[in-house]
């Protein structure tokens, strides 16, 4: 049996058919133009909006204050736009169909400071490739208008206003493969209509109608931006979102963010535009995202119109052909401005929506609830005031920026009181004390101690001396929280909060409290108080757990940063990517408190990691430090898991279930969820209270039917 010789690989210049026979390679050759314009449309033109987009940017180019759109089978069959802007001249009207022909640059310096909607000057083009299209317009100067055909090239006179009209009939009736890929007709004209409110979004000044098989859907008059936001989203999404206006050096961010309450499960209600343009950014949503985190539940959605005015020389809108996505100089700017942005609009939770002239109030900050001289508060042995003592207090006052809290430690000389629910004898180790257990991730925080929640407090009635005024300081040392601690307790937080001695009879009628006063408790879970609305029901727990997390957020901004080193340095592996960032980004990583470089090929050392995550994995935690920077420029890994680690501490140091509180105790609760940034959601994203209107009580009991 003879052995075949083996086949020789096929050369270069031949390559293999299916069949396995050779067949010639295929010579370079220039492609045509029509067949250039439709590879255009397959990036240009995905659908009947993509057409609905384009033209009504050249519409909004050209200066037009009022946009009609027509369609017809949802956008497939036919698309007519027309406008009332400044119009073609007849003598350009062809090179308006030639492919990279426009009016709106000249040079490289206009393309990097390009301040229109459109600058490509390849979708007219694009459209006609894989449509019928035809345009009319007519200008100031022109005794009448002009139609060309963009099939046959011919050019006619026609009747029209000052203006433009783009009509596209039969979308990819010359690709029909490209067709099938269609939805039906009602999905288009979505799509459509969705096109039309992101551009009318940012163009309040512009009148758009849009019209589909000869009715009228949608009509936006021109007005100002709060009534577009008005016409386009609905009244709810005025009604649940707040205001949002930061500027920062020569960049603005303003619009309105929705609250968490009003979060949907899709993020469909999601605007952003820089220098008027709607674009899809990543960087940008991250930085939303970033704002909400500790106050969205689950999954939830953020509602957001944010509108970024920047130099147009500091973004780069030449990315995509489609125009929809950008490029910042800067990411860590904007990004970081965007978040700063949203938080400042967030803070201010709907609890303390009271202007503080309406109040005789201290402002916050001034470290005590101010008893009178001649009354000294009795509290109970949880740190909360009684219900006995009647002195005047004066209350925190709500801010819109949270000052930071200071702390002290409870003075108390007596075992019980000092940790509440656990007496202890002579000669018994007082179970609250804590033991130094060498490394001390919150040493430099200051963190004062919790005083734990006593279900029996109101047994002991025995007089507490008045706390001293609150104040920060900085001893050498601080102690540790133990797991024992935390399981035991809460963990070393001072969680009670400022001891009131206002007993609710006694607190001023002519105040109108947004959480009202505090009637009863129920089921040991919930609060119940009456305001001038209605009833106000509490989540106390969780409320309490949104007190202590917003003070303990502030009293770590406050300090600085400061990084552990490592006796061993941990050393892995890394992506070329994670190389390249550990290098360009170190200064960012050391103000993280991460010290990485490179001791070889391929190989990261970590040599310092954050004081306060020394318990966490080192390399995972670089690992993601070093992907956010690589993707956005910007991390929040740090952040995060710092804050992770307060709303633990927080959860753990709030009220529980079961704890039997005072009217004035209740009271005070409310006071400081009024002075508190974002209480109307606790760590986690769920409600801390609800309002029951007086209407929706009525409707409850049938009353007035």
């Amino acid at each position: 049996m003879t052995q075949e010789p083996a086949r020789a690989p096929l050369s270069e210049d031949v390559q293999a058919s299916g069949t396995g026979e050779p067949r010639p390679r295929r010579h370079i050759r220039e492609l045509p133009d029509e067949l250039i314009s439709q590879i255009a449309a397959g990036e240009v033109v995905e659908r009947p909006a993509s057409v609905v987009r384009e033209l009504v940017d050249n519409a909004l180019d050209a200066g037009a204050s009022q946009i009609t759109v027509k369609l017809m089978a949802g956008g497939i069959r036919q698309i007519l736009v027309e406008d009332d802007g400044c119009g073609i001249p007849l003598e350009e009207l062809p090179l308006a169909l030639r492919r990279h022909a426009t009016s709106k640059i000249r040079s490289l310096e206009d393309l990097e400071s390009v301040g229109t909607m459109g600058f490509r000057g390849e979708a007219l083009a694009a459209i006609a490739s894989v449509s019928d299209a035809s345009i009319a317009s007519r200008t100031a100067e022109d005794a009448h208008a002009h139609r060309l055909d963009a099939r046959s090239g011919e050019l006619n006179p026609a009747a029209r206003s000052v203006g433009t009209s783009v009509e596209v009939r039969e979308l990819f009736f010359s690709t029909p493969a490209r067709r099938k890929f269609l939805k039906s007709e009602a999905t288009e004209l979505a799509h459509c209509l969705e096109s039309v409110r992101r551009h009318a979004l940012s163009r309040p000044d512009v009148g758009f109608s849009v019209w589909h098989e000869g009715k009228l859907v949608e009509q936006l008059r021109p007005g100002s931006a709060s009534q577009r936001l008005q016409d386009v989203l609905g009244d709810t999404f005025i009604a649940t979102s707040r205001e949002v206006d930061l500027q920062i050096g020569p960049m603005r961010v303003h619009g309105r963010a929705g609250l968490p309450d009003a979060a949907r499960s899709r993020a469909d209600w999601q605007y952003c535009y820089v220098n008027g343009r709607y674009v899809r950014d990543k960087l940008i949503s991250h930085g939303v995202r970033s704002a909400y985190e500790d106050v969205l539940h689950g999954s939830r959605q953020p509602t957001y119109v944010l509108f970024i005015e920047i130099d147009p020389e500091r973004v780069d809108v030449n990315v995509h052909p489609t125009k929809i996505e950008v490029r910042f100089r800067d990411s860590r700017e904007v990004h970081q401005a965007v978040r700063k942005a949203v938080e400042s609009a967030l803070a201010l939770s709907r609890a303390g929506q009271v202007k503080a002239d309406d109040r005789h109030v201290a402002p916050i900050g001034t470290g005590t609830l101010a008893p009178s001289a001649t009354a000294s508060a009795d509290t109970n042995t949880s740190g909360m005031a009684t219900d006995t003592a009647t002195p005047t207090v004066a209350w925190p006052t709500p801010t819109h920026q949270q000052n930071a809290l200071p702390w002290t430690r409870v003075q108390d000389s007596a075992p019980e009181r000092r940790w509440a629910g656990w007496p202890t004898t002579a000669g018994e180790p007082n179970p609250g004390a804590h033991v130094s257990t060498g490394s001390d991730p919150f040493a430099n925080l200051n963190l004062p101690r919790v005083v734990a929640a006593n279900t029996a407090h109101a047994d002991h009635d025995e007089p507490v001396d008045a706390l001293p005024p609150l104040s920060v300081t900085h001893p050498a040392a601080s102690p540790g929280m133990t797991d024992g601690a935390a399981e035991r307790t809460a963990g070393g937080l001072n969680t009670a909060w400022p001891t009131s001695s206002a007993s609710p009879d006694k607190l001023d009628d002519d105040h109108e409290w947004p959480l009202g006063r505090a009637i009863a408790q129920v089921g040991g879970i919930y609060v119940l108080a009456e305001n001038a609305k209605g009833l106000i029901i509490v989540d106390m727990h969780a409320a309490h757990e949104r007190v202590v997390y917003e003070r303990l957020k502030a009293q770590m901004a406050h300090e600085r940063l400061e990084s552990q080193p490592l006796l061993i340095p941990l050393v892995f592996v890394a992506t070329p990517q994670e190389m390249a960032t550990a290098e360009t980004q170190r200064e960012a990583l050391l103000a993280l408190g991460l010290d990485v470089d490179a001791i070889g090929p391929g190989k990261l050392a970590i040599r310092a990691t954050p004081m306060a995550l020394t318990q966490a994995d080192g390399v995972d935690l670089a690992r993601s430090v070093l992907a956010e920077l690589a993707q956005l420029d910007a991390s929040n890994v740090i952040q995060r898991a710092q804050h992770e680690l307060l709303a633990t501490m927080a959860c753990h140091g709030a009220v529980r279930a079961n704890r039997k509180l005072t009217l004035t105790e209740m009271n005070a609760l409310l006071r400081d969820m009024e002075a508190t940034e974002r209480a109307d959601q606790c760590n986690h994203g769920r409600p801390t209270w609800r309002q029951l209107t007086l209407r929706e009580l009525d409707a409850l009991f049938l009353r007035g039917r």
